[in-house]
């Protein structure tokens, strides 16, 4: 059993302010608590070295991405090629630890014949060219457009790498399925991701408004706005709240159009938590069942009533009940908005929430990834 591992990060984990990174940064900490020595290795391109990462790993390396044409141009996908590193090797190389390559970008090194010995875990979060796909179809930016047609294509074939894994780490059940069927001979877990949550911390009573929430800055969550937005928010009296990371300039436009729709932009971590707690609903809705959504767990956690589209909880066994309502067309959004605004959150909505929860706890699913490590 090793009681040591080499993680490599597609991005600096810290601060944990965006849906993948806050995966690897509570699976940090759950490690540590475990007591698993961390060699974590970071490519960075924007976010600078975090002394907070020092606290949890017994060494950190970071790698500068090669970002820029001769990375685009590469038959490799842009996000691996941009990701290799003659100095990773060398660091990898220095010890015998099992590697988890975390998501698809990072594991341009599990068919090298130098790791074939080694323990190699895949950690996935979303099928790669299928995420890429619908982000290409809701992108509005025709040069953005281009680019994510085009990784889609190359992720696609490089998918296939993963028959060199030991271990597929799948964040949701549906893509577990997906993997034991296209790689049978890789050994397939569903782990949920780790998140900041410990306990459900949930306010009873109710909330003045409906709060939707999510990176503004990214084509599936601003696609999902403005179809909220055109369909469900400018049909309702109810105030609505819509909070996240850069905004682009025609939603902006957009929610200016109405009055009982309020947009705050990059909230600070501590103001969102505040959102999220005080909130009545939250609208959850998305066009890609892909992957697991982050925001879904936080409000699961912290929110009171939720309602959502069945894409947004694909793969999670997560089910209706009281205070959790699942919905695909506009029509039943308002109704369902409408049903439960004035409705308080009670003591049976919570204890319903709490064992809703009982997949996402972080303590067992760390003790589920060790068990897969050590596989």
């Amino acid at each position: 059993m090793s009681d040591a591992i080499n993680i490599i990060s597609f991005d600096v984990p810290f601060p944990a302010n965006y849906g993948g990174v806050i995966d690897v940064y509570y699976k940090l900490v759950w490690l540590k608590k475990a007591g698993i020595k961390i060699h974590l290795h970071c490519f960075t391109y924007g976010r600078a070295a975090a002394k907070e990462l020092e606290a949890l790993c017994e060494k950190v390396y970071y790698y500068p991405r090669k970002t820029g044409i001769s990375s685009f141009l590469s038959s490799l996908p842009y996000n691996v090629k941009s990701r290799q590193s003659a100095e990773l090797e060398k660091n990898l190389l220095s010890n015998d630890f099992p590697i988890l390559f975390e998501v698809l970008h990072t594991c341009y090194l599990l068919n090298d014949e130098r790791f074939k010995e080694r323990k190699k875990i895949y950690r996935h979060s979303n099928i790669e060219h299928e995420y890429y796909l619908e982000l290409s179809k809701s992108e509005r930016n025709i040069f953005k457009k281009f680019y994510l047609k085009t990784e889609t294509n190359k992720l696609k074939n490089f998918e296939k790498i993963i028959h060199f894994a030991d271990v597929i780490l799948a964040v949701n059940e549906n893509d577990a399925n997906y993997f034991e069927q296209k790689y049978p001979k890789v050994k397939t877990f569903y782990l949920p991701s780790f998140h900041p949550n410990e306990t459900v911390n949930l306010k009873s009573g109710r909330g003045d408004y409906i709060l939707y929430h999510g990176n503004l800055s990214i084509s599936e969550n601003y696609e999902a706005t403005h179809w909220l937005i055109e369909n469900v928010f400018s049909k309702i009296k109810f105030p609505v709240i819509i909070a996240g990371l850069k905004p682009p300039s025609f939603l902006v436009e957009k929610i200016k159009k109405y009055s009982n729709i309020k947009l705050v932009d990059s909230p600070a971590e501590h103001e969102m938590e505040q959102l999220i707690q005080e909130a009545q609903i939250h609208v959850l809705y998305t066009a890609q069942p892909t992957g697991l959504k982050l925001k879904l767990i936080n409000v699961l956690f912290k929110g009171r009533f939720i309602i959502c589209n069945s894409n947004m909880i694909a793969g999670t066994g997560l089910k209706a009940n009281s205070g959790f309502s699942i919905t695909n067309t506009a029509n039943d959004f308002i109704q369902q908005i409408n049903s439960i605004f004035e409705k308080e959150f009670s003591l049976q909505n919570k204890q319903e929430r709490e064992e809703q929860t009982l997949n996402f706890d972080n303590a067992e699913n760390c003790k589920k990834l060790i068990s897969a490590i050590n596989f």
